[in-house]
């Protein structure tokens, strides 16, 4: 994986002078967590790329910005991910004698896009974010993979068009960041979660997934290149079973490639064990065996405390699986401090306030995994494509008028300024915001109601959960320089997924009966039958002690920023009322502990930003 970023004008010439090269090495060196082996930028006269480079494939070959040529066209590409149809795509690139000089993914796409233009992009296979600059026609093209795994933003700054995988590149340049009403109702009214497009930064955008930017002269279009389409489903339930478990392993040996070792996330759930057996059984082959990681927290062995969401703690769990398939497992943890001094280290990452400890832990169990690995290969995204959250099966949440994974909005303004709350009518923001994902859900002509609610609810979990999870993932890895793969996020396997009936999802009442079925000769029982268990959290009241006490070192502190939209007088009674662990204000971990931590996060991003 990498960081790329880079700007585009037709009407400059950013060769004059040393202002626009030292803004280019600006913002590639903001992303050099991202890239720490190599890095380099592109610079003539209309635009600029930059690129910081994490090697992975074709360490020697593989450098960027890379430029080519096919017949009379040129262009230059600067790109972020995975390639994982590398091979077929070089052999289909073969009827058009197009020459390579490398083994990298990198290649295929620039020279694929000079062979055929965008029309190539239907036909990858992989999680990518990436700029090109075509030299004969010059225009910038951007383009962002069907799901959103990668990160792409960009904004116009005095006429010229930034981009960069993280906000932060954009600031580099010299972009100044601003917060307006709607992003405030971004951060307390959708967040941690994000509406899709929104840099929720005034003037930031993100590239939609599935989606291509093209800069011409002065003009610039976004329009997609992949949607998500209803479909009727025609197989039967053995042959439903057969082709999900099929797609599934095909995208798990496909996202193993690389030049280096891979590990695995393992927590001893149905998800991280299915994608931890495939790899095991397929280095086993090899007579290599595969490294895998748990995550826990210091204490939570007395501490754990069983609720509707968390059910079993994933240690017991974990140990069985990494025997089960004779991996080489670590179990880390973390504890009460590292934890929170991560939130702030959290934000650096984001640019934004995230998912609290939620997303400071993984932060943090990341750092330690990219000590000895640089590629792992997790779970993530099972839940939201097969149905796994309690929100899929519970009527009264599917039906709902709402977001159901935070529904009530009372916990998340129960502290802010009565005055703040009118300026930025956060209620009315999500609202709004839910009504317009919810009417573009895909549908079939003729679908009976049940059936269009069990697909808005897949539709809005894709979305909105998945993208939220999507970015916490991509940011924790790369701030260390870890790449994280995601298997389940393979488009085909959502496609496939997305069209199939619920009854064939929850066979007898059981959830993701459909991974149940691809797991049943690889895991063993008790895993199978686990009740789901989400990522971890600590449970020890030392932990929330000490959010409290940092938050009432603000709160004492008439300086800080967060005073501005914090009301003290009902945060002082927040923090003296009794944690409800089993009641999340977002999601199924966020919860009164995790509140304090967001708040702690919002204060640190305003100062940061000087908001």
């Amino acid at each position: 994986m990498c960081g790329i970023a880079g700007f585009y004008q037709n009407r400059a010439d950013f060769t004059y002078g040393e202002l626009f090269l030292s803004r280019l090495n600006e913002m590639k060196n903001s992303l050099l967590h991202r890239g720490p082996d190599e890095n380099d930028v592109f610079l003539c006269a209309h635009a600029g790329l930059a690129h910081t480079r994490l090697s992975i494939i074709d360490k020697k070959g593989g450098k960027q910005p890379m430029k080519n040529r096919v017949g009379f066209n040129s262009a230059v590409i600067c790109y972020n991910g995975e390639i994982y149809n590398t091979k077929e795509l070089r052999s289909y690139l073969s009827r058009y004698s197009v020459p390579f000089i490398t083994s990298s993914d990198t290649e295929v796409i620039l020279n694929g896009y000079l062979a055929e233009g965008t029309s190539f992009f239907q036909k990858l296979n992989g999680i990518y974010a990436f700029a090109i600059y075509d030299q004969k026609k010059d225009l910038l093209l951007l383009v962002r993979d069907r799901l959103g795994v990668k990160p792409l933003f960009y904004c116009m700054h005095e006429g010229v068009l930034l981009f960069g995988s993280e906000q932060k590149a954009l600031f580099a340049y010299g972009f100044t960041p601003k917060i307006n009403a709607d992003g405030w109702a971004e951060i307390f009214g959708t967040g941690p979660a994000h509406t899709p497009g929104c840099g929720v930064f005034e003037g930031v955008y993100e590239l939609l997934p599935g989606h291509c930017l093209t800069a011409s002269g002065d003009t610039m279009h976004v329009e997609p290149y992949w949607k998500l389409q209803a479909t009727e489903h025609r197989e039967s339930l053995q042959q439903t079973e057969q082709k999900v478990t099929a797609l599934l392993h095909d995208s798990i040996r496909r996202q193993m490639i690389s030049d280096i070792p891979i590990c695995t996330f393992l927590s001893g759930g149905l998800d991280s064990s299915l994608v931890s057996a495939v790899c095991a059984k397929e280095l086993a082959r090899k007579g290599k065996t595969l490294d895998t990681y748990s995550f826990d927290f210091v204490g939570n062995d007395k501490n754990f405390k069983a609720n509707d969401f968390q059910s079993s703690e994933d240690r017991p769990f974990a140990a069985l699986m990494a025997k089960h398939i004779h991996s080489h497992h670590t179990f880390l943890e973390c504890n009460n401090e590292q934890q929170a001094d991560y939130l702030y280290k959290a934000v650096d990452a984001r640019d934004l306030p995230c998912m609290a400890d939620v997303e400071s832990s993984m932060l943090y169990f990341c750092s330690e995994v990219a000590k000895h690995h640089k590629v792992a290969i997790t779970g993530e995204c099972a839940d939201e494509i097969f149905g796994g959250y309690p929100w899929f099966h519970k009527k009264e949440l599917y039906e709902q008028k709402g977001f159901p994974w935070s529904f009530d909005l009372s916990a998340r303004t129960c502290l802010l300024k009565d005055e703040f709350l009118s300026a930025c009518d956060i209620s009315g923001y999500v609202e709004n915001a839910y009504q317009t994902s919810a009417a573009a859900t895909p549908v079939l002509p003729g679908e009976s109601e049940d059936s269009k609610n069990r697909r808005k609810i897949a539709w809005l979990n894709i979305q909105w959960f998945m993208m939220t999870l999507l970015n916490r993932m991509d940011r924790t890895s790369m701030y260390s320089g870890l790449e994280a793969r995601v298997p389940f996020a393979d488009h085909r396997i959502l496609e496939y997924v997305y069209n199939i009936p619920w009854e064939m999802k929850c066979v007898g009442g059981k959830r993701k009966s459909l991974l149940l079925a691809a797991g049943k000769n690889l895991l063993p029982d008790e895993v199978l039958n686990r009740k789901k268990s989400p990522y971890p959290k600590t449970y020890d009241p030392a932990y929330e002690f000490l959010l409290k006490s940092r938050l009432a070192d603000i709160l004492g502190s008439p300086n800080e920023p967060i005073h501005k939209i914090l009301d003290k007088n009902k945060t002082i009674a927040f923090m003296n009322t009794p944690s409800d662990y089993g009641r999340p204000w977002y999601g199924q971990l966020m919860a009164g502990p995790q509140m304090l931590a967001y708040i702690l996060q919002v204060n640190y991003w305003m100062k940061k930003y000087h908001l």
